[in-house]
């Protein structure tokens, strides 16, 4: 029986990113979640540790392969250490793991500048603020779905941004799901590692408006994970 398939959204958005492509896997028989992270806003630091940990405790004991989107990715060996289940990795989009770095150390210096100049009382704006004017109406038009994303958007802490990951290898199989052009240099970087890596000409929301492809992309990838194991 395929690895059930655990679906984990950006810590900087809310749980409606994945829902429907874990509905289109369920569709197909696969057993597939797509959990939320706990609200950054309401921890007060040690960030890595105390997601990973609360997370670990919703998945309970069954094993999984993990789809990580965006920020997540940085998560995720945190995550394999707080959590005896992670069989894989697919990285969606994703920030590839960097222990001893901050998000800030990776992020352009531009925009960390810009992140940092704009914080007040220790909190940056939320996730849709950083965003040029119109860019979000572009990638997910229904005004329904992008009012329910924006919904579950949160200030957040500068200090998530500024603690270094933990040092911390990632220990299992993975594959990348490119969406975006804005993330071709980690799927160069997986692509270096001889990891499997699909390209999805889509957006970095393409979850939310093309379900089905993402799905499709992420059943197969899945599936290579599982036989690479053996």
């Amino acid at each position: 029986m395929p690895d059930r398939i655990v679906l984990l959204h950006s810590p900087l958005l809310g749980g409606l990113a994945w829902q429907a492509v874990a509905a289109d896997l369920q569709r197909r028989g696969r057993a597939a979640s797509a959990p939320a992270w706990p609200v950054l806003s309401s921890l007060a630091g040690d960030f890595y540790r105390s997601l990973a940990t609360a997370l670990a405790v919703e998945l309970g004991e069954t094993p999984a392969t993990v789809v990580a989107h965006s920020g997540a990715g940085a998560l995720i060996p945190a995550l394999g250490s707080a959590w005896g289940g992670l069989r894989g990795v697919i990285f969606a989009d994703a920030i590839l793991p960097h222990p001893g770095r901050s998000w800030f150390d990776t992020a352009p210096p531009q925009l960390a500048d810009s992140l940092r100049a704009g914080a007040e009382f220790g909190l940056l704006p939320s996730w849709d603020q950083w965003w040029p004017p119109g860019a979000l109406e572009r990638l997910v038009p229904d005004e329904t779905l992008r009012d329910t994303l924006l919904g579950e958007l949160t200030a957040l802490p500068l200090d998530y941004f500024a603690e270094p990951a933990p040092t911390m290898e990632l220990g299992v199989p993975a594959a990348f799901l490119r969406l975006s052009g804005a993330y071709d240099e980690e799927a160069r970087g997986a692509t270096r590692q001889g990891w499997p890596v699909v390209n999805l000409p889509l957006h970095h929301l393409a979850m939310l408006t093309h379900p089905e492809a993402v799905a499709s992309a992420i059943a197969s990838l899945a599936d290579k994970l599982e036989h690479a194991r053996g």
